[in-house]
């Protein structure tokens, strides 16, 4: 597995593989599991994230063969967007956040991240949706699956205090394949390690 982020000189390439010796230790797993895990690890700093992965129905495989197939991904904030690998591109997929002005809804009730979750409705069939940051998409996501929108796959590592926590635990508890966090931890440097590993994986 290379975790080398983009290492382009000696001095950073040197440093990129001691990290991985270093991980490689603290997560003995070559699984696909245990890959997405090494990501996390790296992207965090926080061997803790080796405890709070979970991974429901199959998440790995489903999301290789969803990106191997050119499935779109749907993100709950431009962040997320711009840290997905663009070498999703290669396999003809796509990374959308459709994110709305803050006073493009009329629903004063709806945060803009699930606002913009409902306006992907139409495009969720199949895409994988990725929530890096707010625990309102994760909850919104989760009413949607249950009135039938039907995404191959859900990453959902929001974090903070408030329905982080709930919104994940709702997201366990789909059918759906997902792959989450549990508790308060998470955020958007997860949520983009745990795609780029998936990625990385579907160029293999």
């Amino acid at each position: 597995m290379n975790h080398s982020m983009g290492a382009s000189t000696d001095e950073a390439r040197r440093i990129a593989q001691l990290s991985q010796q270093i991980i490689g230790g603290i997560v003995a797993d070559n699984s696909p599991e245990g890959s997405i895990k090494q990501r996390v690890v790296m992207a965090t700093g926080n061997p803790q994230f080796i405890d709070l992965l979970r991974f429901c129905h199959h998440p790995t495989e489903t999301g290789v063969a969803a990106i191997r197939r050119g499935a779109k991904v749907y993100v709950d904030i431009n962040m997320v967007r711009i840290g997905i690998s663009k070498d999703i591109q290669r396999l003809g997929g796509r990374v959308i956040c459709e994110l709305p002005d803050s006073d493009a809804s009329s629903d004063q009730e709806l945060t803009r991240a699930s606002a913009g979750l409902l306006k992907s409705r139409n495009g969720l069939k199949d895409a994988i949706v990725v929530i890096g940051n707010a625990p309102s998409a994760a909850m919104t996501l989760t009413s949607m699956v249950n009135e039938g929108c039907k995404p191959a796959l859900i990453v959902a590592t929001p974090v903070g205090f408030v329905n982080a926590a709930r919104s994940k635990e709702l997201i366990r508890g789909l059918t759906i394949p997902s792959i989450t966090t549990v508790g308060t931890q998470g955020g958007t440097p997860v949520a983009v390690a745990v795609v780029n590993g998936l990625i990385a994986m579907a160029l293999q």
